[in-house]
């Protein structure tokens, strides 16, 4: 190796070395946010649900109320990714998944009873609290659609729809 390639090495390894630098200080800049698109997501499903309330939600069909879930904050999160570009905006489908895990967690470790998914193995637990369209498991009051699929699926809208509206870097 001659010495102008040991110093070009040299000045690339520098380069690098700086390039993580300014990532690891951009931490706290992109928890941030990460937490501004989670509110974003989160507060525009509960706008949605607020208006499906007052269409009275036994009138309306579960399917349709998960597909608002995540329609609603898909153009949300489209709309204010195209105004305000930001690479963190997508990663909110792996908080609204996070979210999803624990409720799973907290699901399969309730008991079982009378009117709460009587003699049920763990899939069932799961499939009847949060996918079944026409019964409920009995678990956390038959709210398990409300406190786990619909934020989760917001969540997960909200990252599609940014996704498709960041532009792609040159």
């Amino acid at each position: 190796m001659n010495p102008e390639d040991v110093e070009m090495s040299v000045e690339s390894d520098e380069i690098e070395i700086q390039e993580e630098e300014e990532k690891a200080s951009n931490l706290a800049e992109q928890a941030l946010w990460v937490l501004i698109h989670m509110l974003l997501a989160i507060g525009s499903w509960v706008a949605m649900i607020l208006s499906v309330s007052l269409a009275r939600p036994e009138s309306v069909p579960v399917i349709v109320t998960t597909a608002l879930s995540f329609s609603v904050p898909f153009l949300v999160g489209n709309v204010f990714t195209r105004v305000k570009q930001n690479d963190m905006a997508p990663y909110t489908w792996l908080v609204g998944l996070i979210w999803f895990l624990i409720i799973c967690l907290w699901i399969l470790d309730m008991p079982t009873g009378p009117n709460q998914c009587y003699h049920c193995d763990a899939s069932q637990k799961l499939y009847l609290t949060f996918f079944s369209l026409t019964e409920d498991s009995g678990l956390i009051d038959g709210q398990g659609r409300f406190v786990g699929t619909w934020p989760a699926v917001a969540c997960i809208g909200y990252g599609i729809g940014s996704r498709f509206a960041l532009r792609r870097k040159s």
